[in-house]
């Protein structure tokens, strides 16, 4: 009996983790991806003596990717390793406050009770404690299982969140929630800010966005040996290993449906024929450049916002900074009004958010010595056909301007190297609608948690979805987990 034949289009996290499960499955597997390299947008960059990850600079749940070689009966320290950062985050505000936060509750109280006082330390106290509650009630429910399923309704976990839904924060704002909580405007800001996790505003996404904290507070920031690129390039090793054939440089363009069932699609002209296909791409690429016209497009899903996207400085800079640690925040004055810039694409480049990753801090072979590597980033809002020229060269100059007077420096004069990431390239390398890293936001409950199911669930077979824009979202954790759900349901379907 010959072996069931399962396509993957799109050797991201997602694509790479489905590919490797279903392999593991004793299934036949072919992994097309465009690029002549897999990762998706976890990628690398090397320029004149310095290393840049392009993609993804924050690691969080690391044993998600252990997980995938547990399954597959390695050692994941054979292929894989990392270190935990014991500094969260190092956050600057243009009044001149700055804050320190590790991945350790007691000195994160400590912190807050020395720059904003007794009060605000009890409520963070509590603030740290809520969100973890809810971390640990709703992780089980909306991400390890597929919301679209009859049967993730009939686990016993189901009916303690729906008796507790009415203190998650699903109807109200993140903002909301954070005022409820504390007095100071940049508290309010700073935990605000884990809205952009995936691509939201804190004034649209719901509440319940607020255990998206405990990941870095509660659980811990990492950094693979070797940087985050390691991730993508230990798996693709794995995929090989287990018997994935991986084909780079290979364009899908077409997935063709047979009467109900979708068992086809053409690469590079050819016509090949599969039991499935996962599809690891955004999902409004796929409904408009893939698949068959006949397929029925889910018209409420494809309506939702974009998440932001980012404009990206990989900077080598001549000169170490010792105020700075390996993630940095500097803070917009209004975060409100950036945010309402943003949507409104107009004046967004002002005074924006400026997120500043050096992984050369712990990964010193990232850059020469003396030297560091500077991942600079700011969200903006999805292409649009925006004149992003123009607006690189207003935001390049802003930010040097902000960042030179937060360091008291002439940073111009410190930029050796540099390279340059803006939407449209973006959305040109990795096919997602206007260059949104998350897919769609989740400015809304149903975009939040009912993003695209894992499987296309009317009217036709064989067809399953994965990566940001499907179910669960975006990020490192969340794609590894899509890629686990779509295969699970794919391998289900087959051996019916």
């Amino acid at each position: 009996m010959s072996r069931k034949k399962v396509a993957v289009v799109g050797a991201g996290l997602a694509g790479l983790a489905s590919s490797i499960r279903l392999a593991n499955e004793g299934f036949h597997v072919d992994l097309f991806e465009k690029n002549p390299y897999t990762g998706g947008k976890m990628t690398v960059y090397e320029q004149d003596g310095f290393r840049f990850d392009a993609g993804p600079s924050l690691f969080t749940l690391p044993h998600l990717v252990d997980e995938v070689f547990e399954l597959s009966g390695k050692n994941p320290r054979d292929y894989f390793n990392y270190t935990q950062h014991s500094t969260a985050c190092k956050y600057f505000w243009q009044n001149g406050k700055e804050l320190v936060l590790k991945s350790n509750m007691e000195h994160n109280i400590k912190a807050i009770e020395s720059s904003f006082g007794l009060g605000a330390a009890l409520s963070a106290e509590a603030y740290f404690n809520d969100s973890k509650k809810k971390y640990e009630l709703t992780e089980p429910f909306f991400l390890q299982q597929s919301l679209h399923r009859f049967k993730t309704f009939l686990d016993s976990r189901v009916f303690k969140v729906l008796g507790s839904i009415l203190r998650l924060g699903l109807f109200s704002t993140l903002n909301d929630v954070n005022k409820q909580y504390f007095q100071d405007e940049e508290l309010v800001q700073l935990f605000n800010r884990y809205a952009t996790y995936n691509g939201s505003s804190p004034y649209k996404t719901p509440g319940i966005m607020q255990m998206i904290n405990h990941l870095e507070h509660g659980k811990g920031t990492f950094l693979p040996i070797g940087g985050m690129h390691e991730i993508a390039k230990s798996l693709t090793s794995l995929a090989r290993e287990v018997g994935v054939n991986i084909h780079l440089n290979q364009n899908v363009e077409e997935v063709c449906p047979d009467g109900t069932i979708i068992n086809a699609l053409f690469v590079c002209g050819r016509k090949k024929f599969y039991d499935a296909i996962i599809l690891n791409t955004d999902v409004h690429f796929a409904y408009q450049h893939l698949l068959d016209k006949k397929i029925k497009r889910p018209k409420k899903t494809l309506a939702q916002d974009p998440s932001t996207s980012a404009l990206i400085f990989y900077w080598g800079i001549n000169r170490d900074f010792d105020q700075l640690d390996l993630h940095n925040i500097f803070f917009s004055k209004d975060y409100k009004q950036e945010f309402e810039q943003i949507e409104n694409n107009s004046n967004f480049w002002i005074d924006p958010t400026i997120y500043v990753n050096i992984s050369s801090k712990i990964e010193t072979a990232d850059a020469p010595a003396g030297c560091e590597n500077w991942f600079v980033m700011i969200n903006v809002p999805a292409n649009e056909g925006q004149d992003w020229e123009k607006i690189t060269n207003d935001l390049r100059d802003n930010v040097l301007d902000r960042l030179s007077a937060e360091l008291k420096v002439n940073l111009r004069q410190h930029v050796s190297t540099e390279r340059i990431l803006n939407p449209m390239m973006i959305e040109q390398l990795t096919s997602s609608k206007g260059g949104a890293l998350y897919g769609t936001s989740s400015n809304d409950r149903k975009a939040a948690f009912l993003r695209h199911p894992n499987k296309k669930l009317s009217g036709y077979k064989g067809l399953y979805f994965c990566g940001g824009s499907a179910h669960p979202g975006g990020g490192i954790p969340l794609c590894l987990l899509s890629g686990k759900l779509a295969a699970n349901w794919c391998i289900e379907d087959i051996h019916e």
